[in-house]
This record gives structure tokens, C-alpha cells and sequence, in this order.
């Protein structure tokens, strides 16, 4: 049995069996073809965000006079969010794990780990990759609404990289909804007897 895929949904596919072939096919046009493109834009500006704040936040560490392009008054001041202690683990590693744990890595390291995730899962039409693309984006959305909450309440500064990555965090939940519902109705319609 060659390469095989996993959908759950359906009946015959019910939670993980092997997809190949034709139901593979059928799956990945349940997907609509639009998807595809406006996850690749998403993920890649979120990729290219997250690379700016590692690099902002790296270059101000090396160098504290250097003032990053999004720094554009004292209020308005990405550098001053990426360097601050939120911007290491959520700033909630450090308490748990230690300032030298592995896990208390700068925010924007899970943001590069969490688009590519999102970039090669969405690669794939299975009903799994819907299921674990949407569980990381509600994920996503829990910390985008933590640090937004830090951001204005606690920092008391605007940050328009971060801020952009809330926005793109949130489209590509709505988009993953709509991923897992067109593949869901997919293997309804798959699981029905032929003549219903």
C-alpha cells in the first residue's frame, strides 16, 4: 500500500484510517482553491514579522541605541515590547522554567515555528491537518490576546508589528474554520450511499 494519507470525517474514514487515491483527490478539492493563496500570503508576512522582531530584538540586545524602523515615537515602540520581558516566553517561562530554559526563547522564534506550521500543513487536504492547523490557531489566538492585553494595559505602548500579528493570527483562524468545515461536509458527502 503506497504513500498513504489521514482524514478523519465521514464514516469510512472515520478517526484515521488510511486515505489514498480518490478520496484523497476528493479531499483536496473540498478545500477551496483560493485557500491555498491566501494562507501562502498570511504565513509568509507573518514569517517575514516574526524574522523583523527576531532581528529588532537581537540587533537592540548587541547595540541598546539601535532605534528599529517600527520605533516610531516613545509610545509607539516595537523595540521597547520585543526586548521587554513578555518578549521572551510569553514572559511567563522565565517564572516557571528558569531564565536558561530552552522553552524562554524569544516570542518571535514561536511565531517562525508556528507559520511554517501552518504553511506545511496547509500543504495537506486530511481532516487531521484541519484539526491540528485550527487547534494552533485558537492556541495562537489565546497568546495574541495575552500580549495585546500586556501590550496596552501593562506596557502601555503600541506595537505595529505585534499588532499585525494578532490580525494575521486571526485571519488564519477564520480561514482554518473554513478549511475544516469544507473537508468535514466533504467526507459527509463521501460517506453517504450512492443513490441519497
Amino acid at each position: 500500500m503506497g504513500p498513504h494519507r489521514w482524514l478523519i470525517g465521514g464514516s469510512a474514514a472515520q478517526w484515521g484510517e488510511p486515505v489514498t487515491g480518490a478520496r484523497w483527490q476528493q479531499a483536496a478539492m473540498a478545500v477551496p482553491n483560493w485557500e491555498w493563496a491566501v494562507r501562502l500570503a498570511l504565513c509568509a508576512l507573518g514569517l517575514a514579522l516574526s524574522v523583523y522582531a527576531l532581528h529588532v530584538e537581537t540587533s537592540r540586545e548587541r547595540d541598546p541605541g539601535y532605534r528599529a524602523m517600527c520605533d516610531l515615537s516613545p509610545s509607539v515602540s516595537c523595540s521597547k515590547v520585543f526586548t521587554s520581558r513578555w518578549g521572551r516566553g510569553f514572559g511567563l517561562v522565565e517564572d516557571l522554567l528558569g531564565k536558561h530554559s530552552v522553552f524562554n526563547q524569544p516570542n518571535s522564534i514561536f511565531g517562525i515555528v508556528f507559520y511554517t506550521l501552518q504553511t506545511l500543513l496547509g500543504c495537506t487536504p486530511s481532516t487531521l491537518a484541519a484539526v491540528t492547523l485550527l487547534g494552533t490557531s485558537v492556541v495562537s489566538i489565546a497568546g495574541s490576546l495575552y500580549l495585546a492585553y500586556i501590550l496596552f494595559f501593562v506596557l502601555h505602548d503600541f506595537c505595529l508589528v505585534c499588532v499585525t500579528t494578532y490580525l494575521l493570527n486571526g485571519a488564519l483562524l477564520l480561514l482554518n474554520c473554513k478549511r475544516l468545515v469544507c473537508l468535514s461536509q466533504s467526507g459527509q458527502r463521501s460517506a453517504k450511499p450512492k443513490g441519497q
